[in-house]
């Protein structure tokens, strides 16, 4: 732990002290990145760069519910295409069909969704077309 100042000692030669023995100990020997440029010197500052860096990190993102949504709605209809039969076309539809109506009775927040429910029968249609073409 690191000492307190003393008193009659300006902040900058106790800061400097402090530096030079741990130098001496070798306490910046191993830290990671050493010898390697700062990253993100060249980008303008941006007061939430640890925000964004630390969700970066755990993998995390924050989106709007309604973009979400979207991006679901997407994900489904991209996986009903996939789907190796038609009952799981018309489950995963059938589901995504579900929210997107559960968010039309109560908005969610952000952008407007501009979803409205897929056509069950015509999604499984083109599923159809898609395997004998």
């Amino acid at each position: 732990m690191t000492e307190r100042k003393p008193p009659g000692i300006s902040f900058e030669t106790w800061a400097d002290r402090q530096i030079r023995e741990a130098e001496a100990r070798g306490d910046f020997d191993d830290l990671p990145g050493r010898g390697k440029p700062l990253q993100g010197l060249d980008r303008p500052y941006d007061a939430m760069w640890w925000v964004k860096d630390k969700m970066h990190r755990e993998g995390l993102s924050y989106l709007p519910p309604a973009l979400v949504l979207r991006k679901e709605a997407e994900d489904a209809l991209a996986a009903a295409h996939a789907a190796g039969s038609e009952a799981e076309v018309r489950r995963i539809v059938s589901d995504i069909n579900d929210k997107i109506r559960e968010a039309l009775r109560r908005p969610p927040e952000g952008p407007p969704l501009n979803l409205v429910p897929f056509d069950v029968d015509g999604v499984v249609r083109e599923w159809r077309e898609s395997r004998t073409g």
